[in-house]
């Protein structure tokens, strides 16, 4: 809440941003590059796109990038290919609004103006705008569009929902279609089952040695030895050249000369409040929490705990959990009124309640501290720290690129050169990509430097745990080559045991379900024969979860099949199931006309969705054919390419 009353305007933008939320997919599509159709050099290096006499320019796509990495962080690499998928969906767009106005549907300015009026009635509060100045000025910063740019926008959008409401206003759904949805729906069905897991199964397998070679002579050509490397890792860590760094008085006295205004430090008061909003309030609830606010003061002025009265009563969720504390404010933090009364306040002094546009507070001011130069002496041990830090790191980066071209030019002195730079060096006897390292673990950045390297050869520093940096000279090189038997096995054996175990696991589920069928389809006593578990279902309907498998989509059957028949078997992640159809529950038919509308309504919905992808691409296809969709791949290309 504190941060809330510090912003005076976070009404309109809260407010904006809903408006903008509703037209956000358009303005993906409509800033977009168009994408498919025809395509050819653009005689106009700026424009990336037609449809009809509308052009995508180079301009928009720029704009829509900038909005998509507005609202989430995007790898650059992945720019390059989700331009083309976001500029599909622009061209889709720009051929529906195309159509609809040949179709004669027409959206006016009147008709805009009421969508936004209807939909955000607090755009005008009493009936008045909020204002076009703020309207304006927020779309300028946060979309970097004009008025006349997003409201078109929305008309764009309203062509495109009312063309697209055709496809739901003429499909029909009868009613077959809504009783046979309901009893799809509301139908259930339970079901027992075993699901067999490889665990068990793997911990009881059992390798011979025969089997081990067995195994490796049938698939030598299979073992490999990846290439592995010997080498030395030459280790610096800043923290040491840092402490071994000294700095004079008068190094410290210049520091803090030059930097005397980091150590001024403003009028401030370290403050605590309780607040009871008004935001939204009626004048007869405003009055009403006046008096509980006074109700409050008067609790404090007779010794009342503040901080257990503003952890209790305060509604600024950002202080009522450390007891109303904002910590230290300077001026210009607050709203004015917060800001007079609590700069007037004396240490540990109580205000009366204070009404700001938020709602009513009690303010205590626990410590004041005038404006003020921090003397030389108080922050001495800060600045020498910060001077031996900057030293160390200065230091640092000489050192290495010292020891870099030191090594390059004699990669057979390593420990010679490193105990010259007083660097640390590990010796890495043999080691291979994806095998952790001392010093780094598993690093990536450091396989990928070393991956290419030649004996001799050193490779570019890498970053390790704990602000190190590792530098690596190669000792030896190690080939690759076909595993012998004795290198081999540690593949073996975890792929002989998968092997094993799948083949085990898939003959004990055939095993249950012969002996299943044998006893007339007693799942339950089959089980218990091999020592297995059944779990015996309630009913469940197609939207519940069944109990201890999941989603009822794993077993179909279950709604299929008749009562008394077995199915499986079925892989389910890493197990297997032998299951049972127990019984079946039809739908309860008595509430059918309840929901008939509501059921009537979704199926409308879905069959139009399947109507408007239909009707959308024959839309793009006959444009295409018509030559109204021009796509010029040398300016997308170039813009992709851009911004990747």
């Amino acid at each position: 809440m504190f941060d809330l009353f510090r912003s005076r305007d976070k009404s309109v933008r809260i407010l904006l941003t809903a408006i903008l939320s509703i037209v956000t997919l358009s303005m993906v599509g409509y800033l977009i590059p168009g994408y498919g159709g025809a395509n050819g050099p653009s005689t106009d290096g700026n424009i990336v796109a037609e449809v009809g006499k509308e052009t995508v320019t180079i301009r928009d796509v720029q704009m829509a990038i900038q909005n998509a990495r507005r609202s989430r962080e995007i790898d650059p690499s992945v720019m390059l290919f989700l331009i083309p998928q976001m500029v599909e969906q622009m061209v889709n767009e720009k051929a529906l609004a195309y159509q609809a106005e040949r179709m004669g549907i027409v959206v006016t300015e009147a008709d805009t103006a009421k969508f936004i009026r209807d939909s955000m009635p607090d755009l005008f509060p009493d009936g008045k705008f909020i204002g076009k100045d703020a309207y304006a000025a927020f779309l300028d910063q946060q979309k970097n569009m004009s008025i006349p740019e997003f409201e078109d926008l929305v008309q764009k959008q309203l062509l495109l929902n009312r063309l697209r409401s055709l496809a739901l206003e003429s499909t029909v759904v009868s009613k077959a279609d809504i009783e046979q949805d309901f009893k799809s729906k509301n139908e259930k069905a339970s079901i027992e089952y075993v699901k067999i897991l490889p665990d068990k199964i793997r911990a009881e397998v059992k390798l011979t040695p025969e089997e081990i070679r067995e195994y490796y002579e049938k698939n030598k050509a299979g073992f490999k030895v990846t290439e592995k490397k010997g080498m030395k890792l030459v280790v610096l860590d800043p923290a040491t050249l840092t402490n071994a760094v000294t700095v004079s008085d008068e190094q410290i006295r210049r520091a803090y000369e030059q930097n005397r205004d980091r150590f001024r430090i403003p009028d401030r008061v370290k403050a605590r409040h309780i607040l009871l909003m008004t935001t939204g309030k009626t004048p007869e609830d405003e009055a009403k929490i006046k008096a509980q606010a006074e109700d409050l003061l008067k609790q404090i002025k007779a010794g009342g705990d503040f901080a257990a009265l503003a952890t209790k009563f305060s509604e600024d969720p950002g202080s009522k959990v450390k007891g109303g504390d904002l910590d230290w404010v300077v001026r210009g933090q607050t709203v004015a009124e917060f800001e007079k009364v609590l700069f007037a306040l004396k240490p540990n002094e109580v205000s009366g309640v204070v009404k700001t546009q938020y709602g009513f507070h009690i303010i205590q001011a626990t410590e004041k501290e005038q404006a003020r130069l921090k003397p030389f002496d108080e922050v001495k041990g800060e600045l020498a720290a910060d001077l031996k830090k900057q030293i160390g790191q200065n230091q640092a980066q000489t050192t290495l690129d010292a020891a870099v071209a030191a090594l390059k030019k004699n990669p057979l002195q390593v420990d010679q050169i490193a105990a010259q730079y007083h660097l640390n060096v590990v010796n890495v006897e043999k080691a291979g990509a994806g095998e952790p390292l001392p010093e780094l673990g598993i690093n990536q950045d450091f396989e990928g430097a070393v991956s290419t390297l030649k004996k001799g050869e050193v490779s570019q520093p890498v970053a390790a745990p704990g602000d190190r940096m590792v530098v690596a000279v190669i000792t030896n090189i190690f080939p690759a080559h076909q595993a012998s038997f004795e290198e081999a096995q540690d593949q073996i054996r975890p792929q002989l045991t998968t092997e094993k175990t799948d083949r085990l696991l898939a003959q004990k589920t055939a095993d249950l379900l012969a002996k299943a069928k044998a006893l007339n389809g007693d799942l339950k006593k089959a089980a218990q024969s091999m020592d297995l578990t059944v779990v015996s279902s309630t009913l469940f309907t197609r939207r519940d979860s069944v109990q201890d498998l999941g989603s009822p989509d794993l077993v179909p059957e279950a709604f299929t099949l008749e009562p008394g028949t077995l199915f499986g078997p079925k892989t389910i992640g890493t197990a297997r199931l032998i299951g049972k159809v127990i019984a079946h529950q039809p739908a309860d038919m008595s509430t059918l006309a309840a929901q008939t509308d509501a059921i009537r309504e979704d199926l409308k919905r879905a069959k139009a969705r399947e109507r408007n992808t239909l009707f959308e691409d024959g839309i793009r296809q006959q444009l295409m054919k018509e030559g109204k969709i021009k796509i010029h791949e040398d300016v997308l290309k170039r813009v992709s390419s851009q911004n990747s």
